[in-house]
């Protein structure tokens, strides 16, 4: 089974948040908007589009880390899910002896 292609700004978010230097979140608001963001290194904050993040998650390309939760929020790290689906893993590469 392969998965769908990703349109060009699905892969440029699949990409950022693959790259481990950049952590990312999506924080939950108690009145329910959902934002994916992460923190620029100068400090600034970048969102990223919510619609292309929770379709990401709906195909099952992000997962979402342990919630914080406070009051007025709920906040998630969001990561790359696994390459592939349990039982369907390469077979490991065996050394060849002589």
């Amino acid at each position: 089974m392969t998965r769908p292609r990703l349109s060009s700004r699905a892969a440029e978010v699949l990409r950022l948040i693959t790259d481990q230097r950049v952590p990312v979140f999506l924080t939950v608001h108690a009145n329910g908007r959902r934002r994916y963001g992460y923190w620029q290194p100068d400090g600034r904050p970048m969102a990223l589009p919510t619609d292309e993040c929770d379709a990401l998650q709906a195909a099952g390309r992000i997962v979402l880390g342990d919630p914080v939760v406070d009051r007025a929020k709920t906040t998630y790290r969001v990561r790359a899910a696994a390459r592939g689906t349990p039982g369907t893993a390469r077979p490991a590469r065996s050394a060849l002896t002589a």
